[in-house]
């Protein structure tokens, strides 16, 4: 994370959704050797949850997540359940920022709020930040990735505090329902999203391989080393107990394609193609990938009723100053609705 990713304000100000003087007390409170004022940036680029950088005085730095500013569709930006999640995982194989406290006191800064370490790298999520990446480490970043996927999905749910988040029932019929409520709640009518959920609950395969999805598993929310490492996995706001399934039809769909987040990794600059990465996940794990293509195509449909909460925050203005097109936002969700709908029509689904 280099410093021009962040809208960094002067002491005493800061972006919206923080009460500076607040959250510097709470700060100072449950952090050791704080040295105020503080600042405060708007890490950009972010399209759920807000991330700010921090750092006070002495040079040290910090990570804060809340949710956005204004009104938030209940169950959704869950920043105490991604606390928890990272703290879980402080000690397994899984490299997460290490979290330092977490906030319910809306009374701070209005909205429940977490703070982590800052970990230094390079988020690949646009062609300009995955420049960073030397042409050299690309293969070796590509491994890690798929790597740090299977370690993720490695990770025992069947005993432990994680043990008591297991459901009875398919994480799929439970993420179709919950998306028909949340497009639902968003007011969106008939159209590409509700036509793409009928083919999607229709064809849905039984659940083989139940562990942690992360949910939104891609190279846009991983911190890369200049060497290839994965120092971090970063956005767990959709984690879950559920079908493992999901994150690698998540990671194939952002893999094959740059429309879908803005950048892919492409072979022809180094990074492993999509077959490679499917074949030593499926060398790592030892699972069977034939229902990749629903999967591919559910990770699609989700990404678009998710697009349509996004250009419903920004038209609402409560995710901060970001240079975003709007119009273009508005219009992303039924291009990706018909893209899992070309995914299903090719695979034979009816």
């Amino acid at each position: 994370m280099t410093p021009d990713e962040y809208d960094e304000a002067t002491p005493g100000s800061a972006p919206a959704g923080i009460d500076v003087e607040r959250v510097t007390t709470w700060f100072a409170e449950h952090l050791p050797r704080v040295e105020p004022p503080l600042r405060f940036g708007l890490i950009t680029g972010g399209r759920s949850n807000l991330t700010y950088r921090v750092h006070d005085e002495a040079g040290s730095r910090w990570v804060l997540r809340r949710p956005p500013t204004g009104h938030v569709l209940a169950s959704a930006h869950d920043v105490v359940r991604e606390f928890r999640i990272l703290d879980l995982l402080a000690d397994s194989p899984v490299p997460v920022p290490p979290v330092l406290g977490c906030c319910t006191d809306h009374a701070v800064t209005g909205a429940d709020f977490y703070v982590m370490e800052f970990v230094d790298g390079i988020v690949p999520d646009d062609a300009e930040a995955a420049a960073g990446i030397p042409r050299a480490s690309r293969a070796a970043a590509s491994r890690a990735i798929v790597d740090t996927l299977a370690a993720v999905h490695a990770v025992d749910t069947t005993t432990g505090p994680l043990a008591e988040l297991r459901r009875s029932g398919s994480y799929l019929e439970r993420q179709l329902r919950r998306w028909h409520r949340q497009l639902s709640a968003g007011g969106v009518g008939p159209g590409p999203l509700w036509d793409v959920h009928e083919l999607l609950t229709r064809n849905m395969p039984a659940e083989r391989w139940t562990g942690i999805a992360h949910g939104d598993f891609r190279p846009g929310n991983l911190l890369i080393g200049t060497d290839g490492t994965v120092r971090a996995v970063l956005d767990w706001e959709l984690w879950t107990v559920g079908d493992v399934m999901a994150d690698i039809g998540w990671l194939a769909a952002s893999w094959s394609s740059a429309e879908v987040f803005g950048w892919a990794p492409e072979p022809a600059a180094g990074y492993l193609d999509l077959d490679a990465v499917l074949s030593r996940y499926a060398d790592a794990t030892g699972r069977a990938l034939d229902d990749l293509p629903y999967y591919q195509a559910f990770a699609l449909w989700r990404l678009a009723a998710i697009a349509e909460g996004v250009a419903a925050r920004f038209r609402a203005g409560v995710m901060g100053a970001q240079d975003v097109d709007v119009a273009e936002l508005s219009r992303r969700p039924a291009r990706l609705a018909d893209a899992a709908r070309e995914i299903l029509t090719t695979s034979g689904t009816r």
